[in-house]
């Protein structure tokens, strides 16, 4: 056993049965992770004992060189402990916090007579911030319903007692407009002022119902003194904070200091959106993202969020409403995991914006690397068929006649969602005489495929016929009985209108179930117009040759480029045979000449 080993073994042996967290370290003494437990000795030695599912996992393992552990009284202490630490080493393998640390809040400022305004900066200077808001707007909104309800000063003059006395500061628009009462030239007293500013920190807390109340008894007994012009003033005050609580109200305002997180999952992502609740009014949402590098179970990065949002937040609510139970303690903080009523609203409000937020996240990375957008599309077809690997290469077939005649067949190939059209391929009916779509599609695949087994050409991961369990049918009968190939088979209905409609499976054939205009069918549409034109316009133009050959074709000695010569000098073969020996020796020389004439004569 080598001197790490030995190294390691001894510290297994004496780490106590005791919540705390543990720190692996690198040959270069480097903190590579931070993990908390219950039970110090059983988390730690699990690492050492067992094989990891996990490539990262026992990457890790063989990088540790030393350990480390704290231990302390809770797990509640341990889970903070972690994520400070995790906060100021940044381990290569723990988990990545990222979010938008740009939010908006909206700070009071600690000054002589209180700003209020938005902010995306936080200072520490013993000011209040609250937030942050999920957009700017938002923040602007409740800014705009502030200023209506409160005349707060907005100009930046350092005000002090001193200033104001000595009368350096005049009154602006604001005042004029009755937006301000003055307190930069005495106008308004420190003491009312502030009871503005607590009145707008109930507010921004969520204690809309209190605030309401106050201004409806105000009301009332401006009205019942005959100062019918104050009331009114408060009275539209009063409207506009209700009209306020109407919207932003959730559920019963009887749902006061809650906190509520919801918890969804995309491959190595996971997404956790935090809300604090007031008086049943959304007062903070915050939706991130946790990239995770080992084997972290949902419940621990549920806890991580936990903890992270209510430190960051400063959150003191005795109640978190969560999806799951995270499988921590928190002193002073109950869970509850809701089955119906308005708590399970709130959870339902949470995890959409948790998926919002989620499918924002996505299309932001589609449009950096389009490639991934195609490969989770691959994955969903993957996914809905059953398929044994992910289907990168996809051939198209159709059929194309009128009545039989000039029956043609075209494949178009799809590599990784794109069209690869050095790949397509036209095919001239030659064996099939009618108009047989069963027996041109066999020949088609036959064909196609015994050239491919030949050449050892790359074979698809799926083929789609463009029809339905017909012509699903006959491609199987070549594919399976006769070429012995095993190639997953789909095939692409049609509704009244010709459009596509639905992707059949399996045999039987089954319907998928498409769902209209999402991107999986938007590709399948795209596939099925594609091998559609091709086998279109092939047959287009063989059609178009077939109606223009003519005469000339017969006419031994006569080729194609002759052909062409004449016909853009004379227009129809009619005209041909009327010109002059003269013309036509001037075009095509003496000896073509004597041939056209003859032969067109005898005719």
């Amino acid at each position: 056993m080598t001197k790490t080993n030995e190294h390691i073994k001894r510290i297994l042996a004496i780490i106590p049965d005791k919540p705390g967290c543990y720190q692996y370290f690198d040959e270069k003494n480097a903190i590579i992770y931070v993990g908390k437990a219950k039970n110090l000795k059983k988390r730690v030695s699990s690492y050492f004992n067992k094989e990891h599912d996990s490539r990262k996992t026992t990457v890790m393992v063989k990088q540790i060189r030393d350990i480390k552990y704290i231990v302390v009284n809770t797990e509640a202490e341990a889970l903070l402990l972690e994520n400070n630490l995790i906060k100021q080493y940044q381990p290569r393998y723990n988990v990545m916090l990222k979010d938008d640390k740009t939010y908006p809040s909206i700070v009071i400022k600690n000054e002589y007579f209180s700003r209020v305004f938005r902010t995306r900066n936080i200072v520490r200077d013993g000011s209040q911030y609250f937030g942050p808001y999920p957009s700017a707007y938002t923040a602007k909104i409740m800014i705009q319903l502030l200023k209506d309800l409160y005349p707060i000063r907005i100009c930046t003059h350092p005000l002090t007692p001193e200033s104001i006395q000595q009368g350096r500061y005049k009154v602006c628009l604001q005042y004029h407009i009755k937006r301000c009462k003055g307190p930069c030239v005495g106008l308004q007293t420190l003491e009312e002022y502030q009871d503005n500013i607590q009145q707008v920190k109930d507010i921004l807390k969520g204690n809309l119902s209190a605030i309401s109340k106050l201004l409806y008894n105000r009301m009332q007994e401006l009205s019942a003194e005959l100062r019918f012009e104050e009331a009114q003033e408060t009275k539209e005050k009063y409207e506009l904070l209700e009209n306020f609580r109407v919207k932003s109200t959730v559920v019963t305002p009887n749902l006061h200091n809650i906190d509520v997180f919801s918890f969804i999952e995309h491959e190595r992502s996971a997404y956790i959106n935090y809300m604090h609740i007031g008086n049943g009014a959304i007062v903070q949402a915050y939706t991130f993202e946790y990239k995770k590098k080992l084997e972290e179970t949902k419940e621990e990065l549920l806890s991580l969020g936990i903890i992270e949002m209510r430190g960051r937040f400063k959150s003191d609510a005795r109640e978190i409403i969560v999806p799951f139970d995270p499988e921590i303690e928190l002193e002073h903080a109950s869970f509850t995991i809701p089955q119906r009523g308005d708590k399970k609203k709130l959870l339902d409000l949470s995890i959409m914006n948790a998926k919002q937020f989620k499918v924002d996240r996505l299309k932001q990375a589609e449009k950096l690397n389009p490639e991934q957008r195609n490969t989770r599309i691959l994955k969903e077809i993957q996914d809905a068929l059953h398929l044994e690997k992910l289907p990168a290469r996809i051939e198209c077939f159709d059929n194309s006649n009128i009545q039989g005649s000039d029956a043609v067949a075209a494949c178009v190939v799809f590599i990784m969602g794109k069209p690869a059209k050095k790949e397509y391929r036209k095919y001239i009916i030659k064996t099939v005489v009618g108009p047989d779509d069963y027996a041109s599609m066999k020949e088609v695949v036959r064909r196609r495929y015994q050239r491919a087994i030949q050449e050892e050409a790359p074979l698809p991961d799926l083929i789609i016929t463009d029809g339905g369990k017909g012509q699903m049918e006959v491609v199987r009968s070549v594919i399976e009985e006769e070429l012995k190939l095993k190639i997953p088979i789909a095939g692409l209905a049609k509704d009244k209108k010709h459009r596509t409609s639905d992707l059949l499976f399996g045999f039987p054939a089954e319907s998928i179930g498409l769902v209209q205009q999402s991107p999986l069918f938007r590709l399948l549409e795209q596939m099925q117009n594609e091998v559609h034109r091709f086998a279109i316009t092939f047959h287009k133009d063989k059609r178009s040759k077939s109606q223009v050959a003519s005469e000339l074709d017969q006419i031994k000695g006569i080729g194609e480029k002759t052909k062409v010569l004449l016909l853009q000098k004379f227009k129809s073969v009619k005209r041909i045979r009327e010109a002059d020996f003269d013309e036509l020796k001037k075009i095509v020389g003496e000896a073509k000449a004597h041939l056209i004439k003859e032969a067109l004569q005898a005719k």
